[in-house]
């Protein structure tokens, strides 16, 4: 069968890799054309756009690049009718997305699966009327999602499991480097890790790695600072905020890293619950600007108690989030000393994140979704 895929940034190439994978498992015809990153190309099919290419990330960036963003909104509503896929599948990336849904579902019969449903439950709710109408199946990886599609909008969606505890559990069931291994490796000496997640667009690294090294920098004489470098970050663009700080970057190998750091500091998104399910402590870091407003907005107009993946997950604070106005020098200070080695918070973290892992389940995420895919493409029971 033929599947046109659509992701935007470097979380949705990997998790569609695994599924192209998926699928390629159980349709030894699967036929891939997609807009996605390196690792989909490494499976096999036809790259149409590289994501580096549409990602813009603000209001001004996007307003700079609104020719480009049309041009490629263009380009890929023509691309997807003309090549008729057995089936389009979406993968989070919203803005984008539900444009493209909306287009293919006026013009074609082409079933639209949406891979990783977009937080529409954090903010602007409304969007649930163009899920209804345009996307055919929803395929959550959040275990809170099933209440508010199906009880709250009477929408029901499949919950295959969460693709991040899928590749976290493979990674630590297969890796066999020891930490004197991965030192050597980058030439890190015998201090213990401190790791820096800063993101991975060039705005989050901006907004938050600098007040990271602020706080982490009084730590390193007994810990060494690593940051995890980003897919398609140039290490000159690091420079800039790194300067005289002693810090060291391991490109590309974030699961290695988390394999082997005692703490963390990590900017709000998926590598939040990346670093709970490896079980290292962290901090949870969001700079934005205007932060005092974002922390009234916050309050008072998004619709959830807290921002990051792992404290949703568990529906209490298990990790601690800083964000807007919270997120301050001495703040950032005071919550990686109680994460360290015989900080207060340590204990109770780890055992949170037990909890999530329970919640969150052991399907493997990306197998089940094609298990559903092939089986309503076929039109065989579930």
């Amino acid at each position: 069968m033929k599947y046109y895929i659509i992701v935007g940034e470097a979380s949705g190439d990997l998790h569609a890799s695994h599924l192209m994978q998926a699928l390629s498992d159980r349709d030894p015809d699967a036929d891939f054309r997609f807009l996605g990153g390196d690792l989909m190309t490494g499976v096999g099919g036809t790259r149409v756009r590289h994501y580096r290419d549409m990602a813009f990330m603000g209001f001004i960036p996007v307003l700079l690049h609104l020719r480009t963003i049309s041009k490629n909104m263009k380009m890929c509503k023509r691309d997807v009718l003309r090549w008729n896929p057995d089936a389009l599948i979406l993968v989070d990336y919203p803005g984008f997305n539900f444009d493209i849904a909306k287009h293919v579902h006026r013009h074609s019969d082409i079933p639209i699966y949406y891979y990783i449903s977009p937080k529409i439950w954090a903010w602007k709710e409304h969007r649930i009327k163009n899920i209804k109408r345009d996307v055919d199946e929803m395929f959550s990886i959040l275990p809170f999602e099933k209440d508010f599609y199906e009880k709250k909008h009477k929408y029901p969606i499949h919950y295959i499991g969460n693709p991040t505890a899928t590749e976290v559990d493979d990674f630590r069931a297969n890796y066999e480097e020891t930490t004197e291994e991965f030192r050597a490796r980058y030439g890190l000496d015998n201090r213990p890790i401190i790791a820096l997640l800063a993101g991975s667009r060039k705005q989050e690294i901006k907004d938050n790695l600098p007040m990271m090294l602020r706080a982490a920098v009084e730590h390193s004489r007994d810990y060494q600072l690593v940051l995890a470098g980003a897919p398609g970050i140039d290490h000159k663009y690091y420079d800039k905020f790194i300067g005289d700080y002693p810090v060291r970057i391991v490109d590309n190998d974030t699961f290695a890293l988390l394999m082997n750091s005692t703490a963390a500091l990590v900017t709000s998104g998926t590598a939040t619950l990346e670093t709970a399910l490896f079980r290292v402590p962290q901090v949870v870091c969001y700079e934005t600007p205007l932060p005092r407003l974002l922390g009234y907005l916050r309050k008072k107009v998004i619709k959830v108690p807290y921002i990051s993946l792992v404290n949703l997950i568990a529906n209490e604070e298990v990790v601690p989030e800083l964000v807007a106005d919270t997120f301050t020098e001495e703040n950032l200070k005071k919550n990686l000393r109680s994460i360290l080695p015989g900080g207060e918070s340590r204990k109770q973290m780890l055992y949170g994140y037990g909890r999530v892992a329970d919640i969150l389940g052991h399907n493997n995420a990306p197998d089940e979704a094609a298990r559903i895919m092939l089986s309503l493409l076929k039109k065989e029971d579930l």
